[in-house]
């Protein structure tokens, strides 16, 4: 796996991003933590395709889900779990976040037909007893609302089984004047099933009005948030910070789903923090009493079997830069449920049959950038 990045993943940064950041770095400064927080996000950084560790890789996990539906190949889906299929509606984002899990994938938009194929799929005999959530990701699907629309009406038709859809996006953050009446409109309520977004919120500061008000009225339409934040080094590596952050989610509804420990991404290693570094502000942000316990995220690594969450007992061993964690993902299970999985090479099966995944650990400190930068309210 190990290679060095080809291409630089292409800087894109909306103009509501881009005003923003003028604004934090005229009022606070450009070596200021407030300003930092979302510049660091978001552009370009030389180290980028500078960094060649042995275990980096262009994708998170492999997972694509081959189908074959009536005599085509359906491409952009996924899955790794029992009840819930992945699939990508697009890639295609109005920004480019600088660690990006699909940064390396090819870009595409899914067709109505193909479209109509996966959601047949979803609904099969082989499929329907088991299979109970779509999360329709890319990419941000918000951007397409006509075509999110149709997915989740062929969901609906196609496949009765499917109780609930989840739909990522960032769009709130980057581009909240794009939440508008066909967007609402492709997200009403409907009797067959639980529309749920899921968001990615990593520093407080980007709770701007605009970005509340978006949120609020996503809302009023009956949908619930969770918000997926990652650990990233010199930008929200702090506890104050996560302390802010987390209270402000609670404030705003959004329920806290994971804190990820970010992924050993081709050229990205320069945003990771170690996973020790996470467990002890993960113990400080929720053995604390500082934040609601309806608050407390789960501390969570992507692996090469998906996704594992990291407490007591999970970490094995160590070796050099990589961590041994035991997850409780059967083999058998795994190729049940996508017939085209194959076990990666860093991965074993115990003696129980779980599989145990050998992870890439991030660095202790990073001299290029301070460990952490506090956000004072």
């Amino acid at each position: 796996m190990s290679a060095k990045r080809k291409l630089t993943w292409e800087e894109k940064i909306s103009p509501f991003l881009m005003n923003k950041m003028k604004i934090l770095k005229k009022e606070y400064g450009e070596n200021s933590p407030e300003y930092l927080a979302i510049a660091r996000q978001y552009l370009n950084d030389t180290r980028e395709r500078e960094v060649d560790y042995k275990a980096e890789r262009s994708r998170h996990y492999e997972a694509d889900l081959i189908v074959d539906q009536e005599g085509e190949l359906i491409s952009g889906l996924e899955r790794l779990y029992l009840r819930v299929a992945l699939i990508e509606l697009t890639t295609i984002c109005i920004s480019h976040c600088r660690w990006c899990l699909r940064a390396n994938y090819p870009q595409f938009t899914q067709k109505k037909e193909d479209v109509v194929r996966a959601a047949t799929y979803f609904g099969n005999d082989q499929n329907k007893d088991d299979l109970r959530e779509v999360l329709i990701t890319g990419g941000d699907p918000f951007l397409l609302a006509d075509l999110l629309e149709f997915t989740i009406d062929s969901i609906i038709k196609f496949a009765p089984n499917i109780k609930i859809i989840r739909i990522g996006s960032r769009l709130p953050v980057q581009d909240p004047e794009r939440i508008n009446e066909k967007l609402i409109h492709a997200l009403r309520k409907r009797d067959e099933l639980r529309i749920e977004v899921g968001t990615q919120i990593n520093h407080p500061i980007e709770l701007w009005e605009e970005t509340r008000a978006a949120y609020r009225t996503i809302q009023e339409q009956g949908i619930n948030f969770y918000n997926q934040q990652v650990l990233l080094r010199g930008i929200n590596d702090n506890l104050d910070c996560l302390v802010q952050l987390y209270n402000s989610l609670r404030d705003l509804g959004i329920e806290a789903h994971y804190m990820f420990h970010c992924c050993p991404i081709r050229g990205m290693s320069h945003h990771r923090t170690s996973v020790e570094e996470g467990l002890e502000l993960i113990k400080g942000l929720t053995s604390s009493g500082r934040i609601s316990g309806r608050s407390k995220p789960m501390y969570t690594a992507m692996t090469d079997v998906g996704k594992v969450t990291l407490y007591e007992g999970v970490i094995l061993d160590k070796r050099g830069d990589m961590i041994l964690l035991q997850t409780k993902y059967l083999k058998e299970d795994r190729t049940r449920w996508n017939p085209s999985w194959k076990m990666p090479d860093s991965v074993n099966v115990d003696e129980n049959g779980y599989l145990r995944v050998w992870y890439q650990d991030g660095k202790v400190h990073d001299e290029g950038w301070p460990t952490t930068y506090f956000f004072n309210e």
